[in-house]
């Protein structure tokens, strides 16, 4: 999760890029989702009561890898930004 949570922007076509080591893995858009965010919203409604705060998580387009310690991951999301990362040892 980054620093803000954007909520004044359409999810609909946004472009999501991700990267390894500065390497593109993954190269989509939001609008090439297998469900859109406005049906996953109404379904998981269905079946619970989403208060603020709360966070639904899509999953991932095609090129999900391996990732090993010591590995920069950077999410690149439209109109909102990027968020780096790098790999740890688990303790």
């Amino acid at each position: 999760m980054g620093p803000w949570i954007e909520t004044e922007l359409d999810p609909s076509d946004l472009a999501l890029r991700t990267f390894v080591n500065g390497e593109i893995r993954q190269n989509s858009r939001t609008s090439m989702m297998i469900f859109s965010v406005p049906f996953l919203l109404s379904y998981i409604t269905r079946f619970m009561t989403l208060e603020p705060g709360d966070v639904l998580l899509t999953g991932t387009p095609e090129g999900v890898g391996e990732l090993r310690v010591g590995d920069e991951v950077a999410v690149e999301i439209e109109g909102i930004g990027r968020l780096s990362v790098h790999i740890v040892p688990s303790e």
